[in-house]
Parts: structure tokens; sequence; C-alpha cells
């Protein structure tokens, strides 16, 4: 396996399982779109969203048929994450494991590098 390879962000099954529902709840392709913005409390917050299709230039990895896609500018803010959904008694969410982060917040949804 190419290092590029190993460094593109990864859905856990329990992630894919879940986008693949939302999706089909939606009539959408099971394609989620991770972005980073500038914001939150850490500096840097995490964007969810399905996407209708891949852009040309989107890093893209599979996972049991769904798509994760993160555009060049994020990619380098989350290269090597992996994106997992928790159920907790507290609620569920997407999370972000993200090797890169050096700081990060109660929540979860923003980091800091």
């Amino acid at each position: 396996m190419s290092e590029t390879a190993t460094l593109n962000p990864a859905l856990t099954e329990s992630a894919a399982a879940r986008v693949r529902r939302i999706a089909e709840k939606q009539g959408k392709p099971a394609i989620l779109r991770l972005a980073v913005e500038g914001g939150g409390c850490s500096g840097f917050q995490y964007k969810f969203e399905l996407a209708d299709a891949v852009e040309s230039d989107d890093t893209q990895t599979q996972t049991d048929g769904v798509t994760l896609v993160v555009d060049p500018v994020s990619l380098d803010l989350v290269a090597g994450c992996t994106v997992d959904f928790v159920e907790s008694l507290g609620g569920a969410a997407f999370r972000v494991e993200n090797p890169q982060a050096a700081a990060g917040c109660g929540c979860g949804s923003s980091f800091g590098i």
C-alpha cells in the first residue's frame, strides 16, 4: 500500500452503515463529504454533509459501499483520520479520530493543530 493511501481518511463500518441509512432516507447517493472550516472552540471544526457526486479533485475512500470524500484543502488537516459513528447515553454523533489534532474540545466537533 502506498504512503498516500494510508493517509487517506477512512470510515468505520458503523459510520458507513449510518451514512447508508441517512442516504437511503433522503434518496441520495451514499457519499459523505468531510470538510474542515475555521471556527469552533479549538480553531477548526469538522463539517459533514451528504454529497450528490464526487468532485474531480476530491480524495475518496470506500467502506462497505459508502464513499467518503474530502476536498484538497481539508485533506491536509484530516489526513490519516478515521470517521466513526458513536451512540451513547449522551446521544449519537459522527466522531473524527484525527492523529494530527493537538487539541480538541469536549463536544468533539472542533480541533486545533
